[in-house]
Formats: C-alpha cells, structure tokens, sequence
C-alpha cells in the first residue's frame, strides 16, 4: 500500500512568517550580514509580477524541500500459527443406527457425523486436515491437505463398511499418530469420532497409550450415542494424558456445540507484521528552487545595474 506524504510537514509554517519578514522587517547593515539582501528583497518600486512569483515559487519550493516530500510503501506479512488436524471416522456397522437426529429420527449416525465434520473442515481458512477412516482396517482417506473442496469430495464418498464392520480405534490413532508426528506444524490435533470400543486393533491399548503420551498430538475424542458401547474409562484416559478431552454426543445438536467448543478452544493466532519502505523527493523541489532563486537574483541584480 503506497501513500504520499511531508515527514515535515509542520515546516510549512514558516511560510507566512516569511512574508511577514518580506513585508515588515527591513534589512540592515545588508552588506556585513547578508551581501545581497537587499536584491533578494528588492524594493517595491522594482518589483514586477514575473520577478516576485519566481521569488515566491523559489521560497516555497525551498519549504517543500525541507519538508521532506516522500512515499511510504507498507508491506505487511500475516503469519498464521497454523494446524495440522487429523478426522479420525468411525465407519463401523453401528454407526448406521438410527434416532441420533432428533429432527429426522431416520437418518443413521455416520450421516450426521459426516455432515458436523463437513461443517467444522468449512471454517478452518488456515489449517491442514487429513481424513483416516476405520472399521475392522484403519487407512487413509485423505493425507493432511489444505484443499477443502477435495475433502468434502472424500468425505462425501465414505460410507459405512467402506472399511468393514468392526472397530479398529486403536489402530486408527497409531496411524494418525505418525502421519502427525511427520508433520512440521507447531500445533497438531486429533478428533476422533467412535460408538464404540475396540474390537478389532492389532495395536494393545498398552501400547498405543504409550505412542500417545509421548507425541504431542492432541486428542479430542467424541463419543457418539449412549455410553454403552463406548469404553469411556481408556477413552477419557487417551484423551487426558495427551492433555485433550473427551466428549459425550448424545445426539446432532450436543455433536454440533462440542464441534463449537473445540474451534474455540483450537483457535489460530495470527500475527501480522509490517515494514514501511520510504522514497525521498526533496531534491526535486530543492533542484527547482534554486533555479527559481538564481532567476530571481539575476534579473534583480541586472535591474538594478541598470537602474
């Protein structure tokens, strides 16, 4: 952004004061203190229109000079303290179990799911998100990626059984645990979205809590439905030793306030530096003003040999 503008610009006061000087202060001793003055100043009998503007354009561009005529670029440098985020989705059968939806009683669970993550991608403007999806298999449906629209695209894509019908969280937060560990992002976040326990992991819970204490992933684990099928007592300790936090979505609207929570806990900093790059002019008015003056005294000095 450019803007033109004096680094002096209270100099231009000493225009007035000038004239007034011109007007009621008459030289004295001109030839010890000032030889010439009484060119520059002249009397009024010898004045001319053509000599006093070259005078007055003289002074006034010699003001300009002082003043200090110059541009002023900014350039300004957002950085954002952005994210890495990893989806974590449940795909198993249970998740096609209907009446989460208090609004439409027939719509089953990992629709809705999809849907909350759908909305919650929408808003990250600065954030990478990467997509694992799991059942009796946990595999990557999308690496970490800023391309909202692919996203949705994927996102729009997985159905239930897409990876089979039982439950492999464990396995899940293992791969997204090293795909976030690759990561360069100082900020590295999971959100695991389940309805039920474990039942079909290779990796013991021994061992992925192990792999969670020590990363510096973030886990916010959602449990989605009735605590039954949910393991809450691992769920809450994966979560609370990787200093996340564990949620209970009961049905679309609970689902909706924890994804809420979680954007305004997770917020982005941003911060914003500026430079300022100055172009100086005065030369240009300086150039002219003593050509103006030199005109001035010339003409005055040659009038008054005449004369």
């Amino acid at each position: 952004m450019n803007s033109y503008q004096f680094e002096f610009p209270y100099i231009f006061i000493l225009i007035p004061f000038i004239w007034f000087c011109f007007r009621k202060c008459p030289a004295r001793s001109l030839s010890i203190y000032f030889p010439y003055i009484d060119v520059l100043v002249g009397s009024k009998a010898a004045r001319n229109l053509w000599l006093e503007l070259s005078k007055w354009l003289g002074i006034i561009l010699l003001v300009t000079a002082l003043a200090s005529p110059v541009t002023v670029t900014t350039y300004k440098n957002v950085q954002h303290n952005a994210r890495d985020i990893m989806i974590i989705l449940d795909s198993s059968t249970s998740m096609l179990e209907r009446g989460f939806d208090n609004s439409s009683l027939l719509r089953d669970k990992f629709s809705v799911v999809v849907d909350a993550v759908k909305s919650f991608i929408k808003e990250r403007k600065n954030d990478r998100v990467g997509i694992i999806t799991f059942a009796d298999i946990a595999y990557i449906a999308s690496p970490i990626t800023y391309d909202k629209k692919f996203l949705q695209t994927v996102l729009s894509k997985q159905k239930v059984g897409i990876a089979g019908k039982k439950t492999a969280l464990y396995d899940a937060l293992l791969q997204s645990i090293y795909m976030l560990e690759n990561s360069q992002a100082k900020s590295k976040i999971a959100i695991v979205l389940t309805d039920g326990a474990d039942t079909a992991s290779s990796t013991k819970y021994e061992d992925i809590l192990k792999f969670i204490k020590k990363s510096k992933v973030k886990l916010y684990i959602i449990g989605v439905g009735q605590k039954d099928g949910l393991d809450m007592k691992k769920l809450k300790e994966m979560a609370s030793v990787s200093k996340g936090k564990l949620y209970l979505a009961e049905n679309k609207s609970v689902l909706k306030n924890i994804y809420k929570e979680i954007d305004k806990s997770e917020t982005s900093k941003v911060k914003t530096l500026s430079y300022k790059k100055y172009k100086y002019y005065y030369n240009y008015p300086l150039v002219f003003s003593i050509i103006f003056l030199l005109i001035y005294i010339y003409f005055k000095s040659i009038r008054a040999i005449v004369k």
